[in-house]
């Protein structure tokens, strides 16, 4: 059996391969609640074969939303609303990850199909919030946020880790990512605070660490979390890979038991290299000097290179996005190419021959 396809397990969760969903918005929901559209979205990555299948960044209060249209869990409606999208998932074999997000200056958003910038206030947007009054790019400029009201953020996200745990859901990942508010707290770019939740590396990690404790606090010695980070802004005077050890590091003692390695978002052009996994030298950096599970994610498209990834020990899982919206069964067409042979769904079995 190819490495790809050989079950994962972190502290009480077990998965029964490396090839896992990547959030991917799809701002088609009403009031944070997950829909028919949701239920699709994802059941068909879990038919397909993902051994983890996660949702989109689901906002930890209103005022976290990315766009009026993005799921939430700051609610009991939601987490009542995402159980049967959870049940589904788990009917086919695999995992149902949530992941926990704010997207604190980038919030209040057109969605991409209804152009750019920040949607006003009187067309249902929202005065978005952040580390200071600096805007990001063309968006309306954030009201910063009080020492005091950054206290209260790691206790949302905890609130938030219940619900979806309460509703169904295996595990969650923290979204410390791609330009969202935990990731403006931390890079030198976006946060010039002087406060406690500011200036040195100490500071500006601090509202990450907090929420990693508290969310652990929240669920117990047992239960398996995750967190995303942007490794790198891609930026002269960013936040680097080495920052990204460092933080790492301090995660994984506070509970954390995967560091899901992506990169950028803090700025509207960074400097970034693309090409076939460009990010994965991120993953494996981490994963060597923190000595943490790491999964790496972007631009990675074909099986025999997510084997490798996984078999050069450079990442335990990969995640995949636009490959597997492009083809939904990417994983059991994987497997079929590795030489693995991986279960299928009953009502698809008939076609499990390639011939």
């Amino acid at each position: 059996m190819s490495q790809l396809f050989e079950a994962i397990t972190l502290r009480d969760l077990t998965v029964p391969n490396r090839v896992w969903v990547s959030p991917m918005c799809q701002y088609s929901s009403v009031d944070g609640l997950p829909n028919d559209w949701h239920l699709m979205h994802l059941g068909q990555f879990a038919a397909g074969g993902a051994g983890l299948v996660m949702t989109e960044a689901s906002a930890v209060l209103p005022e976290g939303r990315i766009s009026p249209q993005d799921a939430g869990i700051w609610n009991d409606d939601q987490a009542t609303a995402w159980r049967r999208v959870v049940d589904f998932i788990h009917a086919q074999g695999a995992v149902a990850a949530m992941q926990l997000a704010h997207a604190g200056r980038k919030g209040s958003t057109k969605r991409p199909w209804d152009g750019s910038g920040s949607v006003p206030e009187d067309e249902g947007g929202w005065q978005s919030v952040g580390p200071t009054h600096q805007a990001f790019g063309e968006y309306a400029a954030p009201r910063a946020l009080s020492e005091a009201e950054v206290a209260r953020i790691p206790a949302a996200f905890a609130a938030a880790a219940r619900r979806a745990i309460d509703a169904g859901f295996d595990t969650v990942e923290l979204h410390f990512a791609h330009g969202y508010l935990v990731h403006q707290f931390y890079s030198p770019l976006s946060n010039t605070r002087t406060d406690g939740y500011g200036g040195d590396f100490d500071g500006r990690t601090r509202l990450a660490l907090e929420i990693a404790e508290a969310v652990r606090e929240e669920l117990g010695d047992d239960r398996a979390v995750l967190a995303r980070i942007s490794a790198s802004d891609w930026e002269d005077g960013g936040w680097t890979i080495d920052d990204s050890v460092r933080l790492a590091r301090l995660l994984n003692e506070r509970g954390i038991d995967l560091i899901d390695s992506s990169s950028g978002g803090n700025t509207p052009s960074p400097k970034i290299t693309l090409g076939p996994g460009y990010q994965v030298p991120f993953a494996e950096q981490i994963r060597a000097e923190a000595k943490v599970a790491t999964g790496a994610v972007g631009m990675i498209t074909e099986p025999a290179q997510a084997e490798e990834i996984i078999a050069s020990g450079a990442a335990d899982v990969v995640f995949l996005a636009r490959a597997l919206l492009r083809d939904p069964h990417w994983p059991l067409r994987a497997a079929n190419v590795l030489g693995d042979d991986v279960p299928w769904v009953d009502q698809y079995s008939r076609a499990k021959s390639w011939h």
